[in-house]
This record gives structure tokens, sequence and C-alpha cells, in this order.
């Protein structure tokens, strides 16, 4: 079991920044992937950015590469999101995702933070 608790989010006028920092609580935290979700009002939650458990590889969604970058501290059980040149269409909710692999078929468990509001005002 994993408890995640996401903070840093805020209103920011468009072409600001804000950085989303998550705090896991496991003695295991390198186990895991890591990736930041997004869920604005009447849409369906997507991905914005994931990392692997070393940090040595990352993902974005083409909709905010060059804009994000999602990092780890395996040593303080922590992801964070920089979030630069935010734009109003980056209003959502943000959730921290933790992902590990269960089984050698692939199975995978997933555990959400509560989220945190991220508001861009134009």
């Amino acid at each position: 079991q994993v408890q995640l608790v996401e903070s840093g989010g805020g209103l920011v006028q468009a072409g600001g920044s804000l950085r989303l920092s998550c705090a896991a609580s496991t003695r295991t935290f390198s186990n895991y992937a890591m990736g930041w979700f997004r869920q604005a009002p009447g849409k369906e939650r997507e991905f914005v950015a994931g990392i692997d458990w070393s940090g040595g590889r990352t993902y974005y969604a083409d909709s905010v590469k060059g804009r994000f970058t999602i990092s780890r501290d395996n040593a303080e059980n922590t992801v964070s999101l920089q979030m630069n040149s935010l734009k109003p269409e980056d209003t959502a909710v943000y959730y921290c995702n933790a992902k590990v692999v269960v089984n050698v078929e692939g199975a995978s468990l997933d555990y959400w933070g509560q989220g945190t509001q991220v508001t861009v005002s134009s």
C-alpha cells in the first residue's frame, strides 16, 4: 500500500510556472514508476508525464513536451512536476500516480493521490 500526497497547486497567470510535488509513504519507492495525470472538468483523466524507477527515462504527453519536466528523488520519496509556460488549457486537477509490476505477466498495481488543483488564468 502506498499513500501519495500532492502539493504545489494553485492559481497562476498564463505564461507562469508552478511546481507540483508528490510525497510517497513507502519504504520501496524506487520499485515504483511514477507519473502525473490530470483531469479537467467534463473530461477524462489523461496522462501528463511519467518517469521510470531510476529517473533515467521520462515520458511526456505531446501537449506538455518542452514545457513540463518530471523528476524524482528516491532518497526523499518524492516526485515533482515543473510546469513552465502554463496555458489556460492546462487547468485541471493534477494527480500523482505510482505503478508497480506485480507478476511476470506484467500485471500492475496503481496508486493515486487525492489531487491538487491547477488553475491558469488568461
